[in-house]
């Protein structure tokens, strides 16, 4: 097949395209890298600041539609597949819908569906939106509902889930927004990964203290996910056993320096109102590093996972991720069978390879329609 993998999100697209390759497929990657990430692509869409940056960006979207043609599918990150308004987007996918033969759109992040979902049917115990009953009403949540409810932004979304061919769900949480709304063409995929050549951590590696603990702060982003709470809690049990515990940063860096700095951790936190990991902390257990996240008891289900429980999960709260922390830092004797099943875990779940066989399949159903 001829595949257009159009937008980027946390390295999803440019890993799929390797495993598709493998299988034979030709694919495109057109992308801006997800920002200052600078993820590979094919066909680079970064976006220069200011209007004349988006005019630019414009231009060359509108040079390059004549090559989006005759594509098998075009799969689109987002609805915001393009560093563009969205009122600039209607007429590229219109566009994109008519030349070429099928249109999946990806479910991997924020959507109008993810944030309107959150704050009225509440689907989820907790999310990036409501914890229990009760909305977030802090600055970052808010500017989201601003963003995507009751605009142009949403009203795209709406117009491509409704008209495209398959929606793929890349995590739990994004399926339960979406297949209520399009159970004929919801389909959940893994996130792809792709499994390292050799991995330092080995089933017999001895684990001598401090630990260490990666955290990775999002510009901007740092109280939406909850990282601001779980960089809180971290430092506090640091002071308080600072000769157990070393605390690795990362903040607005590239993906290879992000890489470098994860590599030799013990244990990473990641997205405190999640029910599941999300891609970063997916890598990171390919390498046997334990995610200290989102492991709730969906995340198994959807997975058919019943024997593996490599994710310490921690509820949304100060006090759960302290405590968490804490017990991993006074029994470390824990991580070695934790990080043994975090690599198993992704061998099964989100081998890169796996999961394009998964896309392939999808992709080959959505042809036959």
């Amino acid at each position: 097949m001829k595949i257009l993998l159009l937008g980027e999100y946390s390295n999803v697209h440019a890993t799929l395209a390797k495993g598709l390759r493998q299988l034979g497929h030709e694919v495109t990657v057109a992308s801006n890298g997800d920002f200052w990430k600078d993820y590979p692509r094919d066909i680079d869409l970064s976006r220069h600041r200011g209007t004349l940056g988006g005019l630019a960006l414009l231009a060359k979207t509108y040079s390059l539609l004549p090559t989006w043609r005759n594509f098998d599918v075009v799969q689109i990150i987002n609805p915001i597949f393009i560093e563009l308004k969205a009122e600039r987007l209607f007429p590229i996918y219109h566009y994109l819908r008519r030349y070429n033969k099928k249109i999946v759109l990806g479910a991997f992040g924020m959507d109008w569906y993810w944030v309107h979902e959150c704050i009225t049917r509440k689907p989820l115990r907790y999310s990036d939106f409501n914890i229990g009953e009760t909305i977030r009403n802090d600055e970052a949540a808010l500017k989201e509902q601003r963003d995507w409810l009751g605009t142009a932004k949403g009203d795209l979304n709406k117009l491509i889930a409704d008209e495209c061919d398959g929606i793929v769900t890349g995590l739990y949480e994004y399926d339960a927004c979406y297949r209520p709304h399009y159970p004929q063409k919801t389909c959940f995929i893994p996130f792809p990964i792709e499994m390292p050549d050799t991995n330092a951590f080995t089933s017999d590696s001895c684990i001598h203290p401090p630990v260490k603990i990666f955290i990775g702060i999002s510009k901007g982003r740092s109280a939406y996910k909850g990282t601001d709470i779980m960089l809180k809690a971290a430092e506090d049990v640091k002071k308080k056993y600072p000769d157990k515990l070393q605390l690795i940063k990362a903040e607005g860096v590239p993906f290879a320096t992000y890489q470098h700095l994860m590599d030799g951790c013990d244990a990473i936190l990641d997205q405190l109102y999640s029910y599941t990991p999300s891609m970063n902390p997916l890598l990171a257990m390919s390498k046997g590093i334990v995610c200290i996240g989102g492991g709730e008891p969906e995340n198994y289900e959807i997975l058919n996972e019943n024997e593996l429980r490599p994710i310490i999960n921690v509820l949304p709260t100060y006090e759960s991720v302290y405590h968490e922390i804490e017990q991993l830092v006074l029994h470390p004797e824990q991580l070695q069978e934790l990080k043994r099943q975090s690599i198993e875990y992704i061998r099964r779940h989100h081998e890169s390879l796996k999961v394009a066989r998964e896309y392939e399949r999808f992709y080959k159903q959505i042809k036959g329609r």
